[in-house]
């Protein structure tokens, strides 16, 4: 597996890469992205998009997703977006509708969150990669390890970090983190099953800013 991220986050996780987990997980990685009967995503070139768009010294907000869209052109290796001419999915129409109730931005005609990671929110997924319309296909590979790791360097060498945790899985993260050091906001999941059980009229993009603001760092333009 070809790990090309950036440099601050290659020194914070290079300890990982030269584990013997890593080493079983590159190979079940390399060995479904090369069976031709079988499409994995997103490609292989964006598995550690995450890390290389967000900058770990300049990471502010990490938003952790399950793992990446299954369908095909969708994944783009940042959790919850999509590449900006496939349709927004349902998720992502929730969290931008949460956005507009909560900060009154206008809900953006493309689902390509790019523009977020270059702010510094990391978009991470618990598990990086997934079988073509098989959710969870990938999840016991060994990546939950990997981004636990990388959920502990932020805890550890970052400061007044947001995390925003939706759902049972993502909130498990939340056990390693530090909420005296950072901002921990915890809801329901956004998708269409759970999005109104406390997703909605979470506020957590305004209560983000508001942190980022009260300990000198920009905000998020949403």
């Amino acid at each position: 597996m070809n790990v090309r991220i950036e440099e601050g986050w290659k020194r914070e996780l290079q300890g990982e890469f030269e584990k013997p987990y890593f080493s079983v997980l590159a190979d079940a990685v390399r060995r479904e992205y090369g069976n031709p009967h079988i499409k994995i995503f997103p490609p292989a070139g964006k598995i550690f998009a995450a890390f290389d768009r967000s900058p770990f010294a300049e990471t502010k907000v990490v938003i952790i997703g399950q793992d990446p869209y299954h369908g095909p052109g969708q994944a783009n290796g940042l959790a919850f977006s999509v590449n900006p001419d496939i349709d927004i999915p349902p998720s992502l129409r929730n969290i931008f509708k949460e956005i507009n109730s909560d900060t009154g931005a206008p809900i953006p005609g493309s689902g390509d969150l790019t523009r977020w990671a270059r702010q510094g929110v990391l978009l991470l997924n618990s598990t990086l990669t997934v079988r073509q319309h098989q959710p969870r296909s990938h999840a016991n590979l060994g990546w939950s390890e990997f981004t636990d790791a990388a959920v502990r360097a932020i805890n550890e060498d970052g400061n007044n970090i947001v995390f925003m945790l939706w759902g049972a899985d993502a909130i498990r993260k939340g056990n390693m983190i530090d909420r005296s050091r950072h901002l921990v906001l915890t809801a329901p999941h956004p998708s269409p099953l759970s999005a109104s059980r406390g997703f909605f009229g979470c506020r957590h993009f305004s209560q983000a800013n508001a942190y980022l603001l009260e300990h000198g760092k920009d905000p998020i333009v949403w």
